[in-house]
C-alpha cells in the first residue's frame, strides 16, 4: 500500500511539474513578469551556440560547464522547454534517491514517504526546476554519490564526484567528509559495508560511539596519520582524473575563457545586487574598485573554520554532515541567491528521521524564523529594486538578521539531532578475525 502511495506521489508530483512548465510558457507569453528564470535563457543561448559549432562562452554571463550547454542543445530542435523537463526529471530523481537512501538505512516506509513528500512538494524545489534552473541535476548526483558509498561502490562514487565538482564547483566542500567515511574501521575487507540501521531506541545505543570514536576523529594528528589508506588514495585519484579530464578537454576546446568563466569566476565572484550575503554592502560600496585576489578569497576564511569544525564533529554521519556543511557554506558565502537553498533542501529529508525536534513548537519556530528573516530581507530588496529607495543600510542589516536566523536554525537542528554513523564500526578484535 505504501509502495503504491509512493508511486502515486511521484506521478502526482510529476504531473504538477508538467503543469507548471505549461503554465510558465503561458505566463512568459502573456505577462510582463516572466515565470522562466533568466539563467535559462542564458543556458539556451549557450546551447544554441554550441550546437552551431561555436563557443558557449560567446553568450555573456554563461558561467557553467559546457556540459550543461551540451545537454540543452535539444532546446533548439525539439522544444524550448526541453531543459525544464530535464531539470524537473532530475527533481523527481532526487525524490527517488531520498527514498533509496532512507530504505538502505532501515527507515520505515511511512517516514520515508513523508520525507520524500517534503522534497517533492517544497515550493522552493518544484519551482526551481520548472523555471529552468539546473540545480536539481547537481542534487541528484550528490545523492547518487551517497548511495554508491553506502553500497560500497567507491570507484563509481569517485567518478561521479569528479564529474559533479567539474559541473558545479561547490561540492568540493564534501571531499573531506567523504574521505573520512572511507575509514578502515568502517567496513570489513572484501565485503559490502555494514550500515547502521534506524531504530526508535538508537539514542541509547549510539551513546557509547559518541563518547569514544568521535574523539579520535577530533584529533588532527591521528587523522593525518590514518589518512593515507588505499581506499582514500584511489578515491582521490579517480575523482581527480575525472575532474581534470573534463576540465582539460574543455580548456583545449575553449581556452582560458572556459577556465575563467566556469571555474575561477566562482571563486572570486562579487555580486552587489540580489544577494542575501552580509558581504553585499561592502561589495556595493567598493564595486567600482577592483578587488584584489586576496580580498576576494579572504571571505572564505570564516567558511573554512566552520567547515572544519562541522566535518571533524559529524563526518561519520555523512548525510547530516553534508547538510550542516551546506547550510553553513551558503550562510557564510559572499554571494547568496535563492537557488542555493536547494543545495541543502535535498539533504534535509535525509536527516529528519534522526531528529528529536517536534514540529510544534521547535519545528515551527525554526520555519518561521528562517522564512521571516528571508521575507524581511525581500521587503527591503523590493523597496530598493522596484521603488528606487535608498535602503542599502537597512538591506545590509536585514542580511545580518538572515545570517543570525540561519545560524540559530542550524544550532537548533544540531542540538536536536541523534548522531548516527552511516557505517557500523569494527573493533580491533573483529578486524583481526577477518
Amino acid at each position: 500500500m505504501v509502495l503504491m502511495n509512493f508511486h502515486s506521489l511521484l506521478l502526482f508530483s510529476g504531473a504538477l511539474r508538467i503543469l507548471l512548465i505549461i503554465y510558465g510558457e503561458w505566463q512568459d507569453t502573456h505577462m510582463e513578469v516572466r515565470y522562466t528564470d533568466v539563467d535559462y535563457f542564458v543556458f539556451s543561448d549557450a546551447a544554441s551556440l554550441m550546437g552551431s559549432g561555436r563557443s558557449p562562452y560567446e553568450r555573456s554571463t554563461y558561467r557553467y560547464s559546457p556540459l550543461l550547454a551540451f545537454l540543452l542543445i535539444p532546446n533548439s530542435f525539439i522544444h524550448q522547454s526541453w531543459g525544464k523537463i530535464l531539470f524537473s526529471a532530475s527533481d523527481l530523481l532526487v525524490g527517488l534517491f531520498i527514498r533509496t537512501i532512507l530504505k538502505l538505512r532501515g527507515v520505515p516506509d511511512n517516514i520515508c514517504f513523508c520525507s520524500v513528500a517534503l522534497w517533492l512538494f517544497n515550493p522552493f524545489t518544484f519551482t526551481i526546476g520548472t523555471r529552468g534552473n539546473c540545480e536539481p541535476m547537481v542534487c541528484a548526483i550528490v545523492l547518487w554519490i551517497i548511495i554508491c558509498l553506502m553500497n560500497g561502490n567507491n570507484l563509481q562514487a569517485a567518478i561521479w564526484y569528479g564529474l559533479v565538482v567539474h559541473f558545479r564547483i561547490y561540492p568540493i566542500i564534501y571531499a573531506l567528509p567523504i574521505l573520512l567515511v572511507l575509514h578502515p574501521d568502517n567496513v570489513r575487507s572484501s565485503q559490502k559495508p555494514t550500515l547502521q540501521k534506524w531504530s526508535l531506541n538508537q539514542q541509547k545505543s549510539l551513546q557509547s560511539f559518541s563518547t569514544t570514536k568521535l574523539v579520535s576523529l577530533s584529533d588532527p594528528w591521528l587523522f593525518l596519520r590514518n589518512m593515507l589508506t588505499k581506499k582514500r588514495i584511489l578515491f582521490g585519484l579517480f575523482s581527480g582524473v575525472v575532474f581534470f579530464f573534463w576540465t582539460g578537454l574543455f580548456f583545449y576546446l575553449y581556452g582560458w575563457e572556459f577556465l575563467h568563466e566556469a571555474l575561477l569566476y566562482h571563486l572570486t565572484r562579487t555580486d552587489p545586487r540580489h544577494n542575501f550575503s552580509i558581504y553585499f554592502y561592502h561589495i556595493y560600496l567598493h564595486h567600482e574598485h577592483e578587488f584584489s585576489v586576496l580580498e576576494k578569497l579572504i571571505s572564505f576564511l570564516p567558511q573554512l573554520i566552520v567547515q572544519l569544525v562541522l566535518i571533524l564533529r559529524f563526518a561519520q554521519d555523512l548525510p547530516f554532515c553534508l547538510f550542516v556543511q551546506t547550510v553553513a557554506f551558503v550562510a557564510f558565502n559572499k554571494v547568496i541567491t535563492a537557488q542555493y537553498f536547494v543545495w541543502f533542501f535535498c539533504l534535509l529529508p535525509l536527516i529528519l528521521p534522526w531528529s528529536k525536534m517536534k514540529l510544534k513548537w521547535e519545528g515551527l519556530s525554526c520555519i518561521f524564523v528562517w522564512m521571516g528573516a528571508q521575507i524581511h530581507w525581500l521587503m527591503w530588496g523590493y523597496l530598493l529594486e522596484f521603488k528606487g529607495k535608498n535602503v542599502f543600510l537597512q538591506l545590509w542589516l536585514a542580511s545580518l538578521l538572515f545570517l543570525a536566523a540561519n545560524t540559530w536554525v542550524l544550532v537548533m537542528i544540531i542540538r536536536r539531532h541523534m548522531f548516527s554513523p552511516v557505517f557500523l564500526w569494527l573493533d580491533n578484535r573483529t578486524r583481526k578475525l577477518q
